[in-house]
């Protein structure tokens, strides 16, 4: 297989001081002195320090005070003021070239330091999710809004807990640390929680005291619990405030289940709103279910067009579920045209036949999480 060479900056800017010194030396050596081109040999190490390391731009700029002079001799500089006034541009600016290469490397070893920190804890946040839990495939993708990050204010989980499998997506109001620090709560108390509950509603109630006890009224999420009882063939759902999930049926009937009343999110349980309530769908093998947060469907194209999800459900057929939720990603994307103005996260379940006999709750030794 071929691959199309691609362009490298950085080897370009790496090679722009010699280009540039050896060009004024042909300028220099062609017009002669009266061009006065001599004093942009400095030019050298001054493009040296914008990329390169402290020795690095000292060894060029040794070698363009070299040229300097040599140069100078050639012309005839020395007998006046113009060589001596050329090797000093080029010896201040190798000097300030080298002063700034050094800061600049501090701050390169800080910002790596501190996006080695930021990594580890995205990845203690929005940690890996099992790839396999009995009978179900589950794939995650996510894409935040801020440039360079992994993690916003979109939050999913999946825990194998004694009632079923359940899950959480939900999506915080705003962006950026406070977003990720909300985001932080939630998953916190899921997890602790997902064990001990009988049921979803009362897992839903417990976010809600977690939330506001440390939101205090600030923030709120919307959310979409999911439980997937394999040995009913079925998955119960309470749905605060969140866009309805996407079902594929065997046949590629595609619906949307809707419940019969939704919650108000995470954090405004405190306005008396319409208490949680759960419903069941069907679920069964052969099927799939799609988690998602409003950045998927509100992704807009250049007419201001939102993203046709349930038109492009047929690119999830590939047997591979992380490569199916992978394309249906890329999609978003090109459909946006560019970068997404809100986080957008997925969560794909997919129902094997035959995985699981009936009767049998999924236990953790069925359990194979993704650690890539």
């Amino acid at each position: 297989m071929t691959t199309t060479p691609r362009w490298d900056g950085s080897a370009v800017l790496s090679w722009l001081p010699a280009v540039v010194m050896a060009v004024v030396a042909v300028v220099d050596l062609t017009a002669g002195p009266g061009v006065g081109f001599l004093p942009l040999v400095s030019l050298g190490p001054a493009f040296a320090g914008l990329i390169g390391t402290w020795r690095r731009t000292a060894f060029i700029g040794v070698v363009a005070l070299l040229l300097c002079f040599g140069l100078g001799l050639y012309d005839g500089l020395f007998d006046g003021r113009r060589g001596y006034t050329a090797m000093a541009s080029v010896g201040g600016v190798t000097a300030a070239g080298v002063v700034a290469a050094v800061m600049r490397q501090r701050r390169e070893a800080e910002l790596a330091s501190v996006r080695s920190i930021a990594e580890a804890a995205q990845r203690v946040l929005l940690r890996p999710v099992p790839r396999r839990a009995g009978p179900l495939r589950v794939a995650v993708s996510y894409t935040s809004a801020v440039a360079e990050a992994r993690i916003g204010g979109d939050l999913y989980e999946v825990v194998v807990a004694p009632q079923g499998v359940r899950v959480l997506i939900g999506d915080v109001q705003g962006k950026g640390l406070a977003a990720v620090e909300t985001a932080a709560v939630v998953l916190g108390a899921f997890r602790e929680a997902a064990h001990e509950e009988p049921d979803l509603v009362k897992l839903v109630a417990r976010l809600e005291r977690s939330v506001a006890r440390e939101l205090q009224g600030e923030k709120f999420v919307t959310a979409l619990l999911a439980e997937v009882r394999p040995e009913e063939e079925t998955v119960v759902m309470v749905n605060c405030g969140h866009p309805a999930p996407m079902l594929i049926s065997r046949d590629g009937t595609i619906e949307f289940p809707e419940p019969p009343s939704y919650a108000l999110p995470l954090g405004l349980g405190i306005h008396d709103g319409e208490p949680a309530q759960s419903h069941h769908v069907g679920f069964s093998p052969g099927e799939q279910l799609l988690l998602y947060t409003d950045g998927v469907t509100e992704a807009r194209d250049g007419e201001g067009q939102f993203y046709p999800l349930k038109d492009r459900a047929r690119l999830l057929r590939d047997d591979d579920a992380q490569v199916a939720l992978a394309e249906l990603r890329g999609d978003v994307v090109r459909h946006a045209a560019g970068p997404l103005h809100d986080d957008a996260a997925m969560l794909l379940l997919r129902y094997h036949r035959d995985e699981t006999p009936a009767g049998v709750k999924v236990s953790a030794d069925a359990i194979e999480r993704d650690h890539g």
